[in-house]
């Protein structure tokens, strides 16, 4: 049994993570900024989480969390900095400054303070693993209207890379690649319905739902933690086998 903690894992993927962590029977700690979705994912879970409200971009509110999950449940092995937001699909300079920079202190300063808070602590027990959250841009793939949030995910990737170079002796880092999961992150941003319509044809053919990659993560979040570790769910094979059979299988991911 582990002990888990979880940004951000009020809804999506991060969710779907701490209700699999949870029923394979590890202590799970998460947060996330909307204190009514808090309280109702709180009476969801049963209290079988710790499940609070801390902003990312605040390290002593991370802090915090972490202390209350150590009291709570004592020692944490794996931290997993999961939250994050996305933003319309628009040119850079359409991009309202206080929507581009709540991006960046979510995504990428989020990450950064998660890191610390994490890092500081496993190196004080001389134990522990974090993970960091890929996203759009990990991999240097660029997608118009997409810059600031593909930006944010490049600099994850790079942070974490090095960090593998900075972590003490029993201590380690590595990267969780969830894909295209169909989550309100995926489809947001789409301001006209058949630009939406066009995406959702590639999103049917690459795309899964949280409830087929949160049980696959969530299993290798507790038992691949190896320094330098880059956990993929959709690789390049995947990606070219769905389009080879693309025409013999028909998904649609996206109905009632």
């Amino acid at each position: 049994m582990s002990t888990v903690v979880i940004t951000g894992g009020t809804r999506g993927i991060g969710l779907g993570m701490v209700s699999e962590l949870l029923a394979r029977g590890h202590q799970v700690a998460t947060c996330g900024t909307d204190a009514a979705r808090v309280a109702e994912v709180d009476t969801a879970l049963g209290g079988a989480a710790l499940v609070t409200t801390a902003d990312v971009t605040d390290r002593d509110q991370l802090r915090a969390l972490w202390d209350d999950a150590a009291a709570r449940f004592g020692p944490i092995d794996v931290w997993i900095n999961n939250a994050g937001v996305s933003h319309d699909r628009k040119p850079l300079w359409e991009l309202p400054a206080d929507t581009a920079r709540a991006v960046l202190e979510t995504n990428l300063l989020g990450v950064v303070h998660g890191s610390a808070v994490a890092l500081a602590a496993m190196a004080a027990q001389r134990h522990g693993h974090l993970w960091n959250m890929e996203g759009l841009g990990s991999d240097g793939r660029t997608v118009a209207g997409l810059t600031t949030y593909g930006a944010s995910k490049r600099a994850v990737t790079y942070l974490t890379k090095a960090l593998s170079k900075e972590v003490p002796d029993g201590v380690s880092v590595g990267l969780l690649s969830p894909g295209m999961v169909v989550t309100d992150l995926l489809t947001h941003g789409y301001a006209d319905p058949a630009e939406l319509a066009k995406a959702q044809k590639v999103f049917n053919i690459l795309a899964d739902r949280v409830d087929t990659v949160a049980p696959w993560l969530a299993e290798r979040a507790v038992t691949r933690t190896r320094n330098g570790a880059h956990v993929r769910w959709l690789t390049t094979g995947k990606v070219i086998g769905r389009f080879a059979t693309a025409p013999l299988r028909k998904r649609d991911l996206f109905a009632a």
